[in-house]
């Protein structure tokens, strides 16, 4: 089960549409389903979250909690949609392109995949990009 919860003024358009996008990225990593939550927030609420559960003393577009079982992936996604736009404009990028960037990039968390070294976040930054095409491809 994929569920979309929004803290903030942001609803996900077309949630039938990413639903099916991230069930088909996370078979195609050979992973089961099981219930991933994105909560989409603003920076504040995210800051919060930051400082409490990770003593990170910083804003951030989105931070995972991988609760999987074995194959089976559970988790909280959390996603400033602050940071997403802003994100967006340094990158040039319509948002919609950086939201599905960073949603995808929770689930790729979950899926085991790292990014804080140079090579990590280089296979992660490809992983992106290649299932960020799966969307486009469905549509």
């Amino acid at each position: 089960m994929i569920n979309f919860y929004s803290e903030n003024d942001f609803e996900l358009e077309d949630k039938k549409s990413f639903d099916k996008w991230i069930r088909e990225v996370i078979a195609s990593e050979e992973k089961d389903l099981g219930e991933i939550n994105y909560i989409f927030c603003d920076d504040h609420y995210l800051y919060k979250i930051n400082l409490k559960f990770l003593d990170h003393d910083n804003y951030t577009d989105i931070i995972s909690f991988d609760n999987s079982e074995g194959n089976e992936l559970h988790g909280d996604i959390f996603i400033s949609t602050d940071r997403v736009k802003e994100n967006a404009k340094e990158y040039d990028v319509d948002f919609s392109e950086e939201i599905k960037r960073v949603m995808i990039h929770g689930i790729l968390h979950l899926c085991g995949y790292g990014d804080k070294s140079e090579s990590e976040a280089k296979e992660m930054r490809q992983k992106e990009d290649d299932k960020i095409a799966l969307f486009h491809v469905e549509q």
